[in-house]
């Protein structure tokens, strides 16, 4: 048997041998949490580094463009590029993260000292420092004929060369890949005259340029379209309308009436005539139909077949017949509930509701004379 001094110095081996093991362990333990310690602070101050001002003692001017159609990580490769921010993929994480999005193309003015939030307010809201070399602005209620001639005398842009793409069908369907939540394959109908009728927003824009190409403008105009369209799609929704049928209704109401009030009744009577399956018979559609500007509707011309034409045919027309302003679109979707069927417009302006075909044909003898033949 084993004398006792032999066991007692096996027994101070193990000892010593667990202690040393207890002694590796806890280093390597105390080295991984080290390491995560730096790994992780590095990963924190990579990011806090992405998402601080590259200077914040640099308040010199930086002009930045961002073209038609880039995404987030355009814009973010853009921005690091011009020293704006530092880090790209940040950006666009920090971006996703707090989902922000409706940033707009346009020149900006930047400098190394602002916050990123203070970058993604400005390109949120479309707030261009940069001062324009000039503005073409096109009114409501114009159709693709009249912007082409505000577009023609304002820009380096041909009024023909314009019009030659707004029935270039290869060019449409190209901008129906471009904008598929807004634009559709409904733009195509063959009674549609010109694709994007009433898609061309009417507002105010700024060019930076002497040059300019037609993709160019139109892609400006439509990309404001989606920005001001999309903040009704769920009252769109509500109201059963495509954002082609809601269009061409708030397209009608544009060409109908000036005041805001007058818009959201005369909605309302064109939804009680589209509920009695009644022809919604408004005049603008007829001049559209023919092509003329008039200032009479002769009843002659209620007669012109056309599939634009709302007194010969029911519902909506195949598509909108101008472009609009917002409170024709509010309108649209906010009709006035009444029970009446019939309006007429005085030559000064007035607008006189009916309910009853007889009511009507008294308001027109008083406040409109008769159509002349």
């Amino acid at each position: 048997m084993p004398s006792n001094e032999h066991n007692d110095q096996m027994k101070q081996e193990r000892i010593k041998e667990a202690s040393l093991a207890r002694k590796i362990i806890l280093i390597v333990l105390l080295v991984f949490i080290i390491l995560i310690s730096i790994g992780g602070y590095s990963v924190y101050n990579y990011i806090k580094t992405g998402l601080s001002p590259v200077d914040p003692e640099d308040n010199e001017i930086i002009n930045v463009e961002i073209p038609m159609g880039s995404g987030v990580g355009d814009i973010g490769e853009i921005l690091e590029e011009n020293e704006v921010i530092s880090n790209g993929s940040i950006f666009r994480y920090y971006v996703a993260f707090k989902n922000e999005s409706g940033f707009q193309a346009g020149e900006y003015q930047f400098s190394k000292s602002m916050e990123i939030d203070e970058i993604i307010e400005s390109l949120k809201t479309g707030v261009i420092l940069v001062d324009p070399l000039f503005t073409v602005t096109i009114p409501e209620g114009s159709n693709i004929e009249t912007i082409a001639e505000i577009i023609g005398e304002n820009t380096s842009v041909d009024e023909d060369e314009f019009l030659d793409h707004m029935t270039d069908e290869e060019y449409i369907e190209s901008l129906i890949e471009l904008y598929p939540n807004l634009l559709s394959k409904d733009i195509l109908d063959e009674d549609i005259r010109y694709p994007l009728e009433g898609y061309l927003y009417a507002i105010t824009y700024p060019f930076y340029s002497e040059d300019q190409t037609v993709n160019e403008i139109v892609e400006m105009m439509l990309q404001q379209t989606q920005n001001q369209i999309y903040a009704y799609i769920d009252q769109m929704t509500e109201q059963g309308l495509s954002i082609h049928e809601a269009i061409t209704m708030a397209s009608l109401i544009e060409m109908e009436a000036v005041e805001e009030e007058d818009r959201h009744m005369i909605s309302g009577v064109f939804y009680n005539r589209i509920e009695e399956n009644m022809p919604l018979q408004t005049d603008p559609t007829v001049l559209y139909a023919m092509g003329e500007h008039k200032d009479r509707v002769l009843w002659d011309d209620l007669e012109y077949e056309h599939p634009f034409n709302t007194y010969l045919n029911e519902g909506l027309p195949p598509g909108p017949i101008s472009n609009i302003h917002q409170n024709a679109m509010e309108a649209a979707l906010y009709p006035t509930e009444h029970d009446y069927l019939y309006f007429v417009a005085s030559y000064e302006g007035d607008v006189h509701y009916a309910e009853t075909y007889a009511e009507h044909e008294e308001n027109i003898e008083e406040y409109r004379p008769s159509r002349e033949e």
